[in-house]
């Protein structure tokens, strides 16, 4: 058990949750004003057991997600589904290993707003062409008006 602990330890330091203000209290703005994120983490407390669990499970999922996405590949709206989904979960699942408010702040850090923008904007063009591809490849169901959904498969 202590080997575990020490493990749990050392990939705290590893992953950075000792750091500056992982567990300062918000800073209070204006008074009595807590800013939106600072209140979001302020009830986002979990164990470090709990943080490593919630990684692995959104990791593996958004993997999963994201490999299955390859086998639906010529099917656009599953596709595009299923990789962005895939995409938000793996990108979640770090929020579990350094919280969400630290996550955005480097995510949006100077040095990376460009891999930000790029990253995001990747998502939602894949998203985009598969909604697109789909209308321009069933354009019959549109001109007739069949009660067909674009989100039924």
């Amino acid at each position: 058990m202590e080997k575990m602990s020490h493990a749990f330890e050392k990939m705290k330091m590893l992953v950075g949750m000792e750091g500056e203000d992982y567990h300062q209290q918000p800073a209070i703005e204006d008074g009595n004003s807590f800013s939106f994120m600072d209140d979001f983490n302020s009830h986002c407390t979990l164990t470090t057991k709990q943080r490593f669990y919630g990684f692995a499970i959104c990791f593996v999922a958004g993997l999963t997600c994201t490999l299955l996405s390859i086998l639906v590949f010529f099917h656009p709206i599953k596709f595009g589904i299923t990789f962005t989904f895939g995409n938000l979960l793996s990108l979640g699942s770090t929020a579990f290993l350094i919280g969400p408010k630290r996550q955005v702040s480097m995510m949006f850090d100077p040095v990376r707003i460009y891999a930000t923008a790029i990253y995001l904007a990747s998502m939602i063009i894949a998203l985009f062409c598969a909604f697109y591809v789909y209308l321009e490849l069933h354009p019959f169901r549109q001109v007739h008006g069949f009660k067909d959904h674009a989100f039924m498969f």
